[in-house]
């Protein structure tokens, strides 16, 4: 029986090797376990919860204690079950089959997955060295009629990010939407999220999963002007983000002073692994390069990259290999020593 269409029959299921008991700096989650402080809050909402009943389908109290803590209204705040969730939503709301979006590569694999599973048509624009050509970019997506344009910023995997004033060009001058995917932009200085009232065609999407630690609760969210997030809530799924998840992530929101010192303390770690990689650089020169890192992993391009990622992977830890470039998460300090520990091993012997 033939019931699947030419669309569905060369996909595979994702599904990351298991890292095991190996060092995991793969995926870009945070190293730090939740505050039992926070994790106490949290414990007294979820005592109170209706499980009986469908969760908040706005996520009211989610989208509030969101926008308190990045200081944007909460009508411009949709929440989503993860980001991952929100630029499906995006893609399926916004394009029809066969209009044409642009994605600047290397970038997020999702951006062209969800505009092939709707139909769409990509335009790649590549990157010099991981950096954008704003006016290239531009010139591209009027020749090709590109009704959206989707980019992280920072970028996941090259780890450098666009500034700001060159993402108010993009956003001044495409005649299309715009969505800013700023799920690393809690490691660097160069949002637009203080903006986004200024622009009728930007979308920003933030998420919980790096900086903020909730990587397993899935909480994603998107904020613009209110005409483009009441979009957002009226394709979405009416109850996207469980009861749990909701309670939870506002607990973990309303806890400036904990999610401060996470913050601080993942980018000590960044800045002792960034450190580390720069020493091996000195020493094995020629080896590898290190793209500028304004995110919570290191980006390393070198010919090297498939023989590197499975030495490290024999070794006990695990990396991400992907866009070129070989990326490592930041982690605890015994962490990032055994990954620079054997990282020397592996230039040593060759």
């Amino acid at each position: 029986m033939g019931v699947l269409n030419d669309k569905l029959k060369g996909l595979t299921p994702y599904d990351p090797a298991p890292a095991g008991d190996r060092v995991r700096l793969d995926a870009n989650e945070s190293f730090l376990p939740m505050p039992a402080s926070i994790l106490e809050r949290a414990q007294e909402r979820l005592l109170q919860l209706d499980y009986n009943r469908y969760p908040d389908p706005a996520a009211k109290e989610l989208c509030r204690a969101f926008a308190a803590w990045y200081g944007v209204p909460g009508e411009n705040v949709a929440a989503g079950n993860g980001s991952d969730e929100l630029i499906s939503v995006i893609f399926l709301g916004f394009l029809e089959k066969g209009d044409a979006f642009a994605t600047l590569e290397p970038d997020f694999s999702m951006y062209g997955f969800n505009g092939f599973l709707n139909e769409a048509r990509q335009v790649k624009i590549p990157k010099n060295d991981g950096r954008i050509d704003v006016d290239e970019a531009l010139r591209l997506c009027r020749e090709e009629h590109v009704k959206l344009l989707i980019f992280s910023n920072p970028c996941n995997p090259t780890s450098v990010v666009l500034p700001r004033e060159e993402v108010r060009r993009l956003a001044r001058d495409f005649d299309g939407l715009l969505v800013l995917d700023e799920a690393y932009m809690d490691f660097s200085d160069q949002s637009l999220l203080g903006e986004f009232q200024d622009y009728d065609n930007l979308l920003i999407l933030r998420t919980c999963s790096k900086a903020i630690g909730m990587a397993a609760l899935r909480v994603g969210f998107a904020v613009g002007q209110k005409p483009l997030i009441d979009a957002i809530k009226a394709v979405k799924s009416p109850y996207n983000v469980n009861s749990l998840s909701q309670a939870y992530a506002t607990a973990v929101l309303e806890s400036g002073e904990e999610l401060d010192r996470a913050l601080a303390t993942i980018l000590a770690s960044r800045k002792q692994l960034i450190g580390g990689l720069q020493e091996l650089n000195a020493a094995f020169p020629g080896r590898f390069s290190l793209l500028p890192c304004d995110t919570n992993f290191a980006a390393l391009r070198t010919p090297e990259d498939e023989t590197i990622y499975r030495y490290l992977w024999d070794h006990g830890v695990a990396v991400r290999l992907t866009g070129g470039v070989l990326r490592i998460t930041c982690g605890a300090e015994n962490e990032n020593q055994a990954v620079l520990a054997a990282l020397r091993a592996y230039f040593q012997e060759g």
